[in-house]
């Protein structure tokens, strides 16, 4: 018969022996009353499928093709800004995420690199990237405008070269510029500069509200053109408009304040989307969408991802602006963090037809 100390040194050999197991099932007994998740509180917009598989790999989301590249993550980063220290920090931390995950990238405005490349080094970042990914510039479409009328759109091929980038995203911001003390002012119906763009200009674009979202007879309209994709930066997130009257003086934002609340969440732009593909069928000439504004965790955007009918990804500007600021590892845990949260939501969970 075997001696008590040899089953011991056989169980520790073979991983039995569990030396924290005492004091787990006392945090287990401490903590159960504090663990308690009320009914109304359960996320509705999942089954939750325990049997279907085990726990996931490292790199174990599929790989998706996306505006025309391979990406890892199905995860969008757009950066804000440029011209500043701070800038050239976030955009150089969010391009090395960017490359480390297999995201894809648009830049924030590009404005100041239409006529001189003063600001460039905060923008450059083709480098840190890599080629396989996905990069766009950004402009507005008051820029645009004006350089349609002054007849120098080639700016934006000189602009797409030095930024080595593989379009061109346009943003869409009338409320923003209306409430910004330095606002531009649209001459044009932003949708008839759009379609000038297209016209005139063979690159992919890429065409985005800032922060209030878009309506349906505006995203039937972009739906219908040969864009890249459209982003949707709905309402819900980092809205323009009202950081605009924050900027302003007193009297103006007390009278415009109320504007900051129109507009469409992610999910109610999600809805119409599929309604407008439903609908326009063989009409539809834009395949890609990418799903921004209010977007909080990896399960909103595993949710909106997969509730959508069409290819998407989903962007997390301000949370991964937040983390872009300081050091590199700070981004690279927080990115890491999304990344394995989303590698669980798909193997255990599957959305509802129905939120």
């Amino acid at each position: 018969m075997a001696e008590k100390s040899d089953v011991l040194l056989v169980d520790k050999l073979i991983g039995k022996e569990d030396p924290t197991s005492e004091s787990r099932k006392k945090d287990h007994i401490e903590l159960a009353f504090d663990s308690q998740v009320e009914k109304h509180s359960l996320d509705r917009r999942f089954f939750y499928e325990p049997l279907l598989s085990g726990h996931p790999q490292r790199g174990a989301l599929p790989e998706q093709v996306f505006l025309g590249k391979k990406m890892k993550t199905p995860m969008w980063v757009s950066s804000m800004t440029g011209g500043t220290e701070m800038a050239n920090t976030i955009n150089h931390n969010l391009a090395r995420a960017c490359k480390d995950f297999g995201m894809g990238m648009g830049l924030g405005s590009c404005r100041a690199l239409l006529y001189n490349d003063e600001t460039l080094k905060d923008f450059d970042v083709r480098h840190l990237i890599g080629e396989e990914l996905p990069l766009y510039a950004n402009l507005g479409v008051a820029q645009i405008e004006e350089l349609i009328d002054s007849g120098e759109l080639y700016r934006i091929l000189q602009l797409i070269d030095k930024l080595q980038a593989d379009g061109l995203i346009v943003h869409v911001n009338p409320m923003q510029e209306w409430l910004q003390p330095e606002g531009d002012r649209f001459k044009y119906e932003p949708l008839k500069v759009i379609n000038i763009l297209l016209d005139e200009m063979d690159i992919p674009i890429i065409v985005k509200e800032v922060g209030q979202g878009m309506g349906y007879e505006s995203l039937k309209a972009l739906f219908k053109l040969p864009l890249a994709a459209i982003d949707f930066a709905a309402n819900g997130g980092t809205n323009f408009a009202k950081l605009e009257m924050l900027r302003s003086d007193e009297q103006k934002a007390a009278i415009y304040e109320h504007l900051a609340y129109v507009g469409h969440s992610a999910e109610d732009m999600v809805n119409m989307t599929n309604r407008i593909i439903e609908e326009l069928g063989d009409e539809v000439k834009c395949q890609e969408v990418i799903i921004s504004g209010g977007v909080q965790t990896f399960l909103d955007g595993y949710y909106l991802i997969n509730r959508l009918k069409l290819p998407a990804v989903y962007g997390q500007a301000s949370a991964f602006l937040k983390h872009a600021r300081g050091s590199y590892e700070e981004l690279y845990q927080y990115v890491d963090a999304q990344v394995q949260g989303l590698e669980l939501a798909n193997a255990f969970l599957k959305v509802r037809e129905e939120g």
